[in-house]
């Protein structure tokens, strides 16, 4: 179970997971062994998986957000497994959820613009096996993105 200070730290990891122990231990007023052991600890547990460093998509040219409603023709073992294998190898696919409601998954795609887009489409995603049906959608402006989880 996580006590309080174990939550302002993961809140201080979140917003900036470089900084030292030495600065986190003066905002949680910890020694900074007290720190170091609690960050061990969290990551022991999983609690923390990785740090990584988010890049600005405008910079890298991969700031054409589409987010992709996919339907599976049916929803057999082998239709899923195939589907969700050959996904896992398209690195224009940054998240992929598996949902209820009307489509049976959700991508989050990142690429340099429609002409990107179109390419994507046309040459790996409709080429998966199983697809019944994709609706895109199309980002105007982010409003607001964290990968932070406030605890």
């Amino acid at each position: 179970m996580l006590d309080s200070t174990d939550k302002k730290l993961i809140n201080l990891l979140q917003n900036n997971s470089k900084q030292t122990t030495k600065q986190l231990s003066l905002q949680l007023n910890l020694s900074v062994t007290a720190v170091y052991e609690r960050i061990k600890k969290l990551e022991k547990e999983s609690i923390i998986e990785k740090y990584v460093a988010i890049v600005n998509k405008n910079k890298i040219e991969k700031s054409f957000l589409v987010f992709c409603h996919i339907k599976l023709i049916q929803h057999s073992k082998e239709f899923v497994t195939t589907f969700e294998r050959e996904i896992l190898k398209l690195e224009e696919v940054s998240e992929c959820f598996h949902v209820s409601g009307d489509y049976d998954y959700i991508l989050k795609i990142y690429v340099k613009d429609m002409d990107e887009y179109r390419n994507f489409m046309v040459k790996k995603l409709t080429a998966i096996k199983y697809i019944g049906s994709t609706h895109s959608t199309f980002t105007i402006e982010e409003v607001k993105s964290t990968s932070a989880i406030n605890l």
